[in-house]
C-alpha cells in the first residue's frame, strides 16, 4: 500500500478508539441494539486493519501502540458501563478493568527500573481477550434482544473470571522474572 492507503490501518484504529466513548454513551442510553452494532464494527476494524498492516507492512510504531490502546479503551467503557447499569457482575469488570490496569502498572515499573521487559502477547492472553471479547458480545446480543441469559449469565461469569485470573497471573510471573533479572544486573 503506499499514498494514503499506507494509513488505512492506524485510520481504522483510530476509529475503534473513538467508539470506546461512543459505546459507553449508547449503553448509557440503552440503546443495545446500536451498541451491539458498534461492538461488531469495533472488531471487524480490529480484524482488517490488523490483516492490512500485516499483509502488506505498514505496520507503523504508532500503530503498535495505538492498537492495544484502542482495545483496552473499548473493553474498558464496555465493562465498566455494563457493570454500573448492572448487566454484568461487578466482580467480573473489576477483574477485567484490574488486570489491565495492572500490567499497565507493571510496564511503567519495569521501564523506570530499567528492567528487560518484552511486551508480548502470550497465548493465554489471547485466549483471554478472545473470551472477554465473547462475553462482552453475548451480553449486548442479549441486552439487544431482551434475552434472560439466566444461568449461562453465571457461567460466563465463571470463565471470564478464570481466564482474566490465569492471564493476569502469566503476565505477572513474566514481570517478576523481568524485574529479578533487572535486580541481578551490574550497575
Amino acid at each position: 500500500m503506499t499514498g494514503p492507503l499506507k494509513h488505512l490501518p492506524n485510520i481504522l484504529t483510530g476509529l475503534r478508539l473513538l467508539a470506546a466513548p461512543a459505546m459507553a454513551l449508547l449503553l448509557l442510553l440503552d440503546r443495545h441494539g446500536a451498541a451491539l452494532a458498534l461492538f461488531a464494527f469495533a472488531g471487524i476494524t480490529d480484524l482488517v486493519d490488523g490483516y492490512l498492516a500485516k499483509r502488506y507492512h505498514s505496520a507503523t510504531r504508532l500503530g503498535r501502540y495505538l492498537d492495544p490502546a484502542a482495545d483496552k479503551a473499548l473493553m474498558f467503557a464496555c465493562f465498566f458501563v455494563l457493570a454500573y447499569e448492572g448487566d454484568v457482575s461487578m466482580w467480573v469488570a473489576g477483574l477485567v478493568i484490574g488486570r489491565d490496569v495492572l500490567m499497565i502498572l507493571a510496564v511503567i515499573v519495569a521501564r523506570l527500573a530499567h528492567a528487560p521487559l518484552t511486551v508480548e502477547p502470550l497465548p493465554i492472553g489471547k485466549l483471554t481477550t478472545v473470551v472477554q471479547v465473547a462475553y462482552v458480545a453475548l451480553v449486548l446480543l442479549a441486552l439487544a434482544s431482551s434475552l434472560d441469559l439466566g444461568l449461562w449469565q453465571r457461567w460466563a461469569d465463571l470463565s471470564v473470571g478464570v481466564v482474566t485470573i490465569a492471564s493476569a497471573w502469566s503476565y505477572g510471573a513474566v514481570w517478576v522474572g523481568a524485574m529479578r533479572r533487572a535486580g541481578t544486573r551490574e550497575p
